[in-house]
């Protein structure tokens, strides 16, 4: 059994560490998610499960032909266009007020893109950065607004409905 498993490892060992990297993407991306699911925001941990999926699936195409060594002008091009496009999925989930002065869904539109970065590091390899931008995230998303509100009230900026107001999202 050992010697069947070795010989697996080394003859797929590309194929291994390119699903360990789509799995990687995907379960940053979800976890992200489901703060966003606990707050119930409109994305959710399977959309943002699948952005992160998505570009990492588009990083690792890129590596079919070179190995799972990148090409810096070719990675660039495509975080490139996976960031552009995601601009556009965050941007869905932006709603004005009818008085056109509220804005909100924001924070979702980042999640929505900070997901896509996340798939990005996964499908580099790059798991410090992947875990390490998970947990940031995590701790902004819970802990964020309980500090922005205690800075306003500290720097006075504003009175304390006018900032809970503001920090809905």
């Amino acid at each position: 059994m050992n010697q069947w498993l070795s010989w697996l490892s080394v003859e797929y060992a590309d194929q291994i560490e390119m699903t360990l990297r789509l799995f990687g993407a995907t379960v940053a991306g979800m976890i992200i998610g489901i703060n966003r699911d606990i707050h119930n925001k409109p994305i959710g941990m399977r959309t943002l499960g699948l952005v992160a999926l998505g570009s990492a699936i588009v990083i690792l195409s890129g590596s079919v032909y070179e190995g799972l060594h990148f090409g810096q002008d070719a990675v660039s091009r495509v975080v490139q266009g996976i960031l552009t496009g995601l601009g556009f999925l965050g941007a869905g989930s932006i709603l004005r007020g009818k008085d056109g002065t509220e804005v909100q869904g924001l924070t979702t539109a980042s999640t929505v893109w900070i997901a896509a970065a996340l798939g990005v590091t996964a499908g580099l390899g790059a798991w410090f950065i992947t875990i390490a931008g998970t947990l940031v995230t995590l701790l902004l998303l819970t802990y964020g607004t309980r500090l922005e509100r205690r800075l306003i009230r500290i720097f006075g900026k504003s009175n304390s409905t006018e900032a809970d107001q503001a920090l809905e999202d």
